[in-house]
C-alpha cells in the first residue's frame, strides 16, 4: 500500500454499498481511519450492502473504522456526525466526501412537495451542514478536502425539440438538487479559497451501475453509456488529496482521470484495474 492517506481521517456518506462504499475502502486502503456514515448498519431489505460489510471489507487494511449509523434527513441528527466521527477516530476529520442522496424521479407537474423538500434536504441541505461542522477544524489545521458527488442531470436541457433520454423529464427535480450543491459547492471553494480548504464537486460522465442504478437502468444502456466504480472512485479520491488551487469546481470523473493522466487502479489500490475500457 502506497500510505497516500495516512494519518488523515475520513468521513464518507452513504458508504453502506455503491460508490460510497467503494471510496471508502479505497481510502482506507490506502491508510486513512475511516468514519462510514448510512442508514443501514446491519442489512436493508431491498439493496444489497451495509454498514457492518463495508467495515468488514475494510478490515483488512488494519485503519480505525467508525460507524456512524445516522438518517441524514434527519438536521438534528446530522448536526451530530462530523463531532461523533472525530471523536472515534480520535481527532478533526481532514477529508469529507458527501456521497449519500436521494435520488427520486417523478413528472414534474406532479412531484409532491414532500418529495421535493426530501430531495434538497439530503442532497443538498445534508451536505452542506456536514461541510460547515467540518470546516472549523479543517481551518485551524490549514488544510482539508471535501468533495461532494454530483450529477450530469444538473444540466438543463436545450431545446424545444427536447432530447430526454430513456427517464424523461423525471429527473428534473434531482438535477435541480444536484445543480444547487453545484453553486453551493462553487461558492463554497470560492470562500475558503487561501485557507487550505478545498471543495469540489465530481460526477460521472457516464452511468456508474451500483446496486441501485442497476436496479433502475440496468439493461437500458449501452457499454459506451457505463463507467466502472473504479473509474468514479479513482477520481473522487483523486479530488480527496487534491492541490490547493482546484477548489469550487464541478468536475466529471473520466474527464478529469484523462486531464490529470491518473491511472485507474482497483479499489484495493494494489493494481491497475483491467476493466476500465472507457
Amino acid at each position: 500500500m502506497s500510505g497516500r492517506f495516512s494519518g488523515r481521517r475520513a468521513i464518507v456518506t452513504g458508504a453502506s454499498r455503491g460508490i460510497g462504499a467503494g471510496v471508502a475502502e479505497r481510502l482506507a486502503a490506502e491508510g486513512a481511519a475511516m468514519a462510514l456514515v448510512a442508514r443501514t448498519v446491519e442489512g436493508h431489505d431491498r439493496l444489497v450492502g451495509s454498514l457492518q460489510e463495508t467495515a468488514d471489507r475494510l478490515a483488512v487494511y488494519g485503519v480505525p473504522v467508525a460507524l456512524v449509523p445516522v438518517d441524514l434527513s434527519d438536521p438534528e441528527a446530522r448536526s451530530r456526525v462530523v463531532d461523533t466521527a472525530a471523536e472515534r477516530l480520535g481527532g478533526p476529520i481532514d477529508i469529507l466526501v458527501n456521497n449519500a442522496a436521494a435520488a427520486m424521479y417523478g413528472d414534474v407537474a406532479d412531484l409532491s412537495l414532500k418529495r421535493r423538500r426530501l430531495l434538497f434536504e439530503l442532497n443538498v441541505h445534508a451536505p452542506f451542514d456536514l461541510a460547515q461542522a467540518a470546516i472549523p477544524a479543517m481551518r485551524a489545521a490549514g488544510q482539508g478536502w471535501i468533495v461532494n458527488m454530483s450529477s450530469a442531470s444538473a444540466r438543463s436541457w436545450a431545446g424545444p425539440p427536447f432530447a430526454l433520454g430513456s427517464q424523461g423529464a423525471t429527473t428534473a427535480a434531482y438535477g435541480a438538487s444536484k445543480s444547487a450543491l453545484n453553486r453551493m459547492t462553487n461558492g463554497l471553494g470560492a470562500e475558503l479559497h487561501g485557507t487550505g480548504i478545498r471543495v469540489n464537486t465530481i460526477e460521472p460522465r457516464a452511468a456508474v451501475l451500483t446496486e441501485g442504478a442497476d436496479a433502475l437502468v440496468g439493461g437500458k444502456l449501452r457499454a459506451d453509456q457505463v463507467e466502472t466504480l473504479e473509474q468514479m472512485v479513482e477520481a473522487v479520491v483523486a479530488l480527496c488529496d487534491c492541490p490547493a488551487d482546484v477548489t469550487g469546481a464541478s468536475l466529471v470523473s473520466l474527464d478529469l482521470l484523462e486531464e490529470w493522466g491518473i491511472e485507474v487502479r482497483s479499489l484495493d489500490g494494489t493494481a491497475p484495474d483491467d476493466s476500465t475500457t472507457n
